[in-house]
C-alpha cells in the first residue's frame, strides 16, 4: 500500500514519460487531492499516512489510465469550468480555460440586458458553455444542439446537476436547413470543430488518442466548414443587432473574419486569449 508521499512520487515519475516535470507533478498532485481531499500542504504534513484500500484501488485505476495517455479529466470523470464541476467522458471535449474567456466575452456584452435573451449553442459537448451562460445571465432561454447523442447525454447530466434548464437537440448543424428552428436568436455561440486533419500529427497524443475527433477535426480542403454554416444560419435566424461568438483556429482567424464580413456581418472582431493567440471572434447581424 502506498503512503501519500510514495503515491505522489510513483505517479509523478511514471508521468515523466509523457509530460514535462512541471505538468507531471501538477497531475500527480491533482490525483492525490482528488483521492484524499487533502491540500498539498496537508499531504506534506500527513506524508506517511497510508492510502485506504478504496483509495489504493482507485489510485491504481487512475494510474493505469494516465500512463496510457488518458487525460486526467477522463480518468477521474470530471473537469472544472468557471467554478463548476462537470461530468466528462470521451464523448465530449475537455472544457478548457480559453473557452471560459469566450463565455466571459458574452457575459461582458449581455450581463446588463433587461429583456429575456434567446441563445443557441452549436455543438454543445459537455454543455459547459450553455450551463455557464444560464447560471450567470439568468434571464436567458437556451437551446443547445449536437450531432452526437452521447455528448447530449453528458450535457443533460451536467445541466440537471447544475440546475440549468436547457433544451437539448440532436442535430447535424451542417444540415441546419432541414431542421425546424426558433425564428430568431439574440446570441449564437459555438466552439466548432476547426483543426485541419493534417495537423493531427502535431497534437499531443492524449488529445488525438482520447478526445472525440468529430468535435476536433475538419477537412484540410475546407477548414471554415462550420463557420460558414453558422454564418449562413445567422443571416436568417439571428436577431437584428444580435451576435455570433465562436472559438477560432488561430491559423485561420483572419480568413474567418473576412468570411463573416463578406457574408454581411458588421463589427467583426477577433480577440486574443491569455496565451496571446487569436482565439475568439464576434460578429454582429
Amino acid at each position: 500500500m502506498h503512503t501519500l508521499s510514495t503515491a505522489y512520487f510513483s505517479m509523478r515519475n511514471a508521468l515523466l514519460q509523457i509530460y514535462d516535470d512541471r505538468e507531471a507533478g501538477a497531475i500527480a498532485h491533482q490525483v492525490l487531492e482528488y483521492l484524499t481531499g487533502f491540500t498539498k500542504t496537508e499531504r506534506l504534513i500527513k506524508k506517511d499516512d497510508v492510502l485506504s484500500v478504496d483509495q489504493q484501488n482507485r489510485y491504481e485505476y487512475i494510474y493505469d489510465k494516465l500512463v496510457s495517455t488518458v487525460p486526467l479529466q477522463y480518468a477521474i470523470g470530471e473537469a472544472w469550468f468557471m467554478g463548476n464541476k462537470y461530468t466528462v467522458n470521451k464523448s465530449v471535449l475537455i472544457p478548457r480555460p480559453e473557452t471560459e474567456e469566450l463565455v466571459g466575452w458574452i457575459v461582458e456584452d449581455y450581463r446588463k440586458a433587461k429583456e429575456t435573451l434567446s441563445v443557441l449553442e452549436v455543438g454543445t459537448g459537455s454543455g459547459c458553455i450553455s450551463v455557464s451562460l444560464h447560471k450567470i445571465l439568468r434571464n436567458v432561454v437556451i437551446e443547445s444542439c449536437d450531432v452526437s447523442s452521447e455528448a447530449l447525454d453528458v450535457a443533460a447530466i451536467n445541466a440537471n446537476k447544475l440546475g440549468a434548464a436547457i433544451e437539448l437537440r440532436n442535430i447535424d448543424f451542417l444540415k441546419w436547413s432541414e431542421c425546424t428552428w426558433k425564428e430568431k436568436y439574440d446570441i449564437i455561440v459555438s466552439n466548432p470543430p476547426y483543426i485541419p486533419v493534417s495537423v493531427k500529427e502535431k497534437l499531443h497524443s492524449n488529445v488525438v488518442n482520447n478526445e472525440p475527433h468529430i468535435a476536433l477535426f475538419v477537412p484540410d480542403s475546407d477548414p471554415l466548414l462550420f463557420y460558414r454554416a453558422i454564418a449562413s444560419f445567422g443571416r436568417t435566424h439571428l436577431a437584428e443587432s444580435g451576435h455570433i461568438y465562436c472559438e477560432l483556429d488561430a491559423d485561420n482567424a483572419m480568413e474567418t473574419k473576412l468570411m463573416f464580413e463578406q457574408a454581411g456581418y458588421r463589427s467583426v472582431e477577433i480577440r486574443y486569449d491569455i496565451h496571446g493567440n487569436r482565439r475568439m471572434i464576434r460578429a454582429m447581424k
